[in-house]
């Protein structure tokens, strides 16, 4: 089978070392572009001081502050690729310039490199700050692939499932959840994978005969994703897969699908598979 194809955001926090760590335990010996962005140090008092000390002329200024900031975009996207070798997986820098908006710039980055996952680290932005919009946000909802969120920090019993934990895929029959299930087994294929319905009393939806589907019962729309993430704890899974329907980025923020309110309060892994991907197999293991 061949190896996953895996972009991972790294900005040189905990949270994004984290991610790499979490996301190799979960992907072992995938091939990995450690993705960081940059922009010119401006807005930094001590580096803008330093860097004008003995210049005379703006575009010297300029130029140098170019150089310092690629030099120091390289450095930590080096850490990045240390860490995840570290970790296993056979790692590359990637280093862009940033415009602004990395959560899209990420997104754009992912639909020209085509990988099969990208990942990113989440310092559990929720509520308020959330519609604002974090980069995680930003970046699911716009990636053409299959994104896992990590959220920082894990505990002791988050941890312990990666290894070994199964796989939770939100289930409702639709056809975000078909996607989610095909990204589960496209990305997780040697997992065991558990197709969970939340559902309030209507009739279950079908399933695909090689999963036992686990329903229990709860409450429809937003609190759903809760419901899900109980269940995902009580089986000690290792991450979340649900799929999203392809609203506006607004929508989902301010309404609050299924799919971004699993993100939000997840305290273990998520990916969500947006409306756009063509699924993945198994058997072609992301190639």
């Amino acid at each position: 089978m061949t190896s996953l194809r895996v972009m991972a955001g790294y900005d040189g926090s905990v949270a994004a070392a984290e991610a790499i760590e979490v996301a190799a335990a979960l992907m072992p010996g995938a091939h990995a572009w450690i993705t960081y962005l940059w922009s010119p140090p401006f807005g930094n008092d001590v580096v803008r001081r330093r860097l004008w000390q003995g210049t005379r002329r703006v575009d010297d200024f300029v130029a140098r502050a170019e150089r310092e900031g690629g030099t120091e975009a390289e450095r930590i996207a080096a850490i990045g690729v240390t860490l995840a070798r570290a970790a296993g997986w056979q790692a590359e820098p990637l280093v862009e310039r940033s415009y602004g908006g990395e959560g899209v710039q990420l997104a754009e980055l992912a639909e020209k490199l085509d990988p099969d996952l990208l990942v990113l680290g989440s310092r559990g932005l929720s509520g308020a700050r959330a519609v604002l919009g974090s980069v995680s946000d930003m970046a699911v909802h716009y990636a053409p692939r299959p994104t896992l969120v990590v959220p920082h920090p894990l505990f002791l019993a988050e941890r312990g499932a990666l290894g070994d934990g199964p796989i939770v895929v939100g289930w409702d029959g639709s056809p975000g959840a078909r996607l989610a299930l095909a990204a589960a087994e496209g990305l997780f294929g040697g997992r065991r994978i558990v197709p969970v319905a939340v559902h309030d009393g209507v009739p279950l939806p079908d399933v695909p005969q090689r999963y036992p589907l686990v329903a229990i019962e709860g409450p429809s729309g937003r609190a759903a994703a809760e419901a899900l993430l109980r269940q995902a704890a009580d089986l000690r899974a290792a991450a979340v897969v649900v799929g999203s329907r392809g609203r506006s980025a607004i929508r989902e923020i301010l309404v609050g699908s299924v799919a971004m309110a699993t993100l939000h309060h997840a305290a273990r892994p998520v990916v969500v598979a947006p409306h756009r991907f063509a699924a993945v197999t198994a058997d072609q293991g992301g190639g």
